[in-house]
């Protein structure tokens, strides 16, 4: 079964209004990782859809969805795939590609059938799925953690030490538009994406994991003279518009999902934005 729903754009001066309960509701995703379960969030930020699939009693399939108009759901579209669960697999147009913890996986347009498998149900597999529309296809490819381009950022002394993992990214796959990634803070460490930046030619989303039992995120959005935050717990997802910061501290150290599309595939295209400037 396929669960959607839609979130329409909002502007920075709506948002500068908006309390705390209809932050949540324009930008937050808290309903993600149900069992035997496809949840999607079709967002009008660059048409970026965000969700999950947990198949646990059966294979769950990609179905198409009525935004977007078209017999398949990759017709016009090319997805990322990042495992956050026990083992499992997908099965792309009869190939099967195996996916264990925190692997990924990219598919391209054009592919009518994507399926989703767990290998054990008592530890299922939980696919983080991102979404954009794309002009070609492009093929399909798995790329594992271990084969990401990493970049090790930050510092101890700033809280802020972390380990960027590219996996969907230019240097690794070819995409039309969409990029995803999994940075992880090292123990101590609580910031992520700071000093924080916006970039106007895209949008993106971020997804929580690996958040201890009674610990927290608090993400921090909007333009940088007019922040807002919001508080995340484990398997949460939270929408960045192009005009808005996004960046957290947690209560412990966790590792976030990055997925992003829009107008180029410039990893550094951003515009930083000094922290004694934030307001």
């Amino acid at each position: 079964m396929t669960k959607y729903s839609s979130r329409y754009a909002s502007s920075p001066q709506a948002v500068k209004n908006y309390d705390t309960k209809q932050l949540r509701e324009e930008f937050l995703i808290d309903d993600l990782m149900q069992e035997d379960e496809v949840v999607l969030v079709y967002s009008h930020y660059d048409r970026y859809i965000a969700g999950s699939v947990v198949p646990v009693s059966k294979d769950l399939v990609l179905e198409t969805i009525d935004p977007l108009k078209a017999p398949y759901f990759l017709e016009r579209r090319e997805l990322g795939i990042i495992n956050v669960g026990g083992n499992g697999s997908v099965v792309v147009e009869g190939e099967t590609y195996e996916l264990g913890l925190k692997d990924a996986l990219y598919i391209g347009a054009g592919n009518k059938e994507v399926i989703f498998k767990s290998e054990d149900a008592k530890n299922p597999a939980k696919f983080y799925i991102n979404s954009a529309p794309a002009h070609t296809t492009y093929p399909t490819v798995k790329v594992s953690l271990a084969e990401a381009n990493k970049l090790h950022l930050g510092t101890m002394e700033t809280a802020n030490h972390r380990t960027v993992n590219q996996m969907i990214i230019g240097s690794v796959v070819t995409t039309c538009q969409l990029q995803m990634g999994m940075t992880e803070l090292k123990p101590g460490s609580v910031w992520n994406t700071m000093p924080a930046h916006v970039h106007d030619r895209r949008m993106e989303v971020y997804f929580y994991l690996d958040i201890p039992e009674n610990q927290a995120v608090c993400h921090f959005m909007g333009e940088p003279q007019e922040t807002r935050h919001i508080w995340m717990n484990n398997h949460q997802a939270v929408i960045s518009p192009p005009w808005s910061i996004h960046s957290g501290a947690g209560t412990s150290n966790y590792t976030f999902i990055w997925g992003m599309a829009g107008e180029n595939l410039d990893y550094g295209d951003m515009d930083v934005c000094k922290i004694t400037d934030l307001r």
